[in-house]
């Protein structure tokens, strides 16, 4: 039953280790800037997953 337990805890251990790890390095790429082939995704990708284009030509122009 000890050894269980043993067991038991150092898996806790072990997923609290990772879940630290996992902050820190997302703690590190925000500090710098994201790179294009990041598998992290940001807040502001999920808000507008589609990139911002300017108004047609035709609209700015005001010709309809």
């Amino acid at each position: 039953m000890r050894h269980v337990l043993t067991l038991y805890l150092l898996g806790v251990v072990l997923t609290l280790l990772s879940i630290f790890v996992r902050l820190m390095e997302s703690l590190g790429s925000l500090l710098k800037s994201p790179s294009p082939g990041s598998s992290w995704i940001t807040r502001s990708q999920l808000a507008n997953p589609a990139p911002r284009q300017g108004l047609p030509d035709h609209l700015v122009r005001g010709v309809g």
